[in-house]
């Protein structure tokens, strides 16, 4: 069977189909078809609808390439929303983990200073307490452990965990020999610097100690500069140099006193020991995390135990610091005091994990103003010209000593920063009054031509 259309037979393959032309019937194949007939009809609807389908095949691209590109600026302004909303949300969560940490550490050691007063209107035997409150240190792995329990998702067994945070000690972890040649010179600057503060309690205020306790970072610079070889840094010997001068005033305070002078000897020689156990710690062990932290101090606490109690004994039976019975000893600030200094040491090294370094420390100097007010309070401090001057001068100095090492490139981007700001303002200013014209002339019904 055949149809014609405009001079054109289309035939069923194998089928005998007259020509209406010539009257000579062919049998074509279908390839035959395909070739003669199908072709020229393809390219007459191709030619035909060229100048139509054309125009919509590429408005229809450029629709669909506008759309893929529409979708991809805003999944990449979507992608940048995010990003900053995470960053601002963990900034936010830093900062006001920094302020709980800030606020945690400056009331513990305001707290430990104040209990040690305290106890000694009872009871003075710095070195046994100094002794018994180095020995909590061994709570501070369990704590530790207990935090990883408690928010790890992978939890590991305790042995794995103390073997993996014994690192700190070398590749081999913790040994009998590197216990004693270890732990043993950092035990014994943790003791005297312990001893030392609390000796220095004895002849001088709490604001007094804890304002010259805080010269130990100006003595960690000059040690880090001549041992470590460190960066040099004029702002950071200015610092040094007005701690040094806030100690001598501190002694002048007292009209050069001779409990004064041994107090202020005893509190430098404190600062002064903590800033050795740091160099020291930092040029034999490096940094270390929180888990090898908490090993270390826990490691200090069991050599505190083991090879040091013999002193205390030795100094009850010498009578250098008796007590009638354990029954009389007052426990209670004995336990606050041990209790206060060893969560002062876990949120130190807590708060480097959660917020920025430089807020433990700023929390370190806020414990200055809060032993005065305290001190204020119980009516045990004068405060003089010369002693309010040198406490503020020493705190300058701790302030300083925080600066980082690039403070004058990025104090000086900053000035430029805020240069860059005013000349766009001014630009901005300059610009608005031709925009105020160019309103009110379009307002009173003349055309303004829009600047581009």
């Amino acid at each position: 069977m055949c149809t014609s259309r405009s001079s054109v037979t289309r035939c069923k393959p194998g089928a005998n189909c007259p020509s209406s032309h010539s009257g000579i019937s062919r049998q074509l194949s279908p390839l035959s078809v395909t070739e003669d007939s199908s072709a020229p009809i393809l390219e007459l609807q191709n030619r035909g609808s060229s100048g139509v389908c054309g125009h919509r095949v590429e408005r229809q691209n450029r629709s669909a390439d506008n759309g893929t590109q529409t979708h991809s600026e805003n999944s990449s302004q979507e992608n940048r929303i995010k990003t900053r909303c995470l960053s601002c949300t963990s900034m936010v969560l830093k900062a006001i983990w920094g302020l709980l940490i800030i606020l945690s550490v400056s009331s513990s050691w305001v707290g430990t200073t104040q209990i040690v007063k305290i106890t000694y209107k009872n009871f003075y035997c710095p070195f046994f307490m100094t002794w018994f409150s180095t020995n909590w240190n061994i709570m501070f792995f369990p704590v530790y452990y207990s935090g990883h329990l408690a928010t790890a998702q992978e939890k590991q067994s305790p042995m794995k965990k103390f073997r993996e945070c014994s690192r700190i000690f070398g590749e081999d972890g913790l040994t009998l020999k590197l216990f004693l040649k270890r732990t043993a010179p950092f035990s014994i600057l943790w003791t005297l610097t312990n001893y030392l503060y609390l000796l220095a309690l004895k002849k001088l205020t709490a604001t007094d100690v804890s304002a010259l306790f805080c010269c130990n970072k100006a003595f960690v610079f000059l040690l880090s500069w001549i041992v470590l070889k460190d960066r040099f840094m004029g702002v950071r010997i200015v610092a040094a140099i007005m701690a040094i001068t806030g100690i001598v005033m501190m002694a002048y305070a007292d009209n050069f006193h001779a409990d004064s002078i041994i107090g202020v000897a005893f509190a430098v020689g404190s600062a002064s020991t903590s800033a050795l156990y740091k160099v020291l710690f930092k040029m034999f062990l490096g940094s270390a995390n929180f888990g090898e932290a908490a090993h270390f101090v826990s490691t200090l606490g069991f050599f505190n135990l083991i090879f040091i109690s013999f002193t205390p004994v030795i100094l009850y039976f010498t009578k250098v610091e008796h007590w009638s019975s354990f029954a009389a000893l007052p426990w209670g600030c004995l336990c606050g005091m041990a209790g206060l200094w060893l969560a002062f040491n876990i949120l130190v090294n807590v708060g480097v994990v959660l917020t920025y370094p430089i807020l433990i420390s700023i929390g370190t100097v806020l414990s200055v103003p809060g032993n005065a007010a305290v001190d204020l309070l119980k009516q045990e401090v004068i405060f003089n010209v010369v002693r309010l001057a040198a406490t503020i001068i020493i705190c300058i100095g701790f302030l300083l000593m925080l600066l980082p090492e690039e403070w004058d490139e990025i104090t000086l981007r900053f000035i430029n920063s805020l240069k860059e700001k005013k000349s766009e303002e001014h630009v901005d200013d300059v610009t608005d009054p031709s925009v105020h014209l160019r309103g009110r002339s379009r307002a009173n019904g003349t055309v303004s031509i829009p600047l581009a």
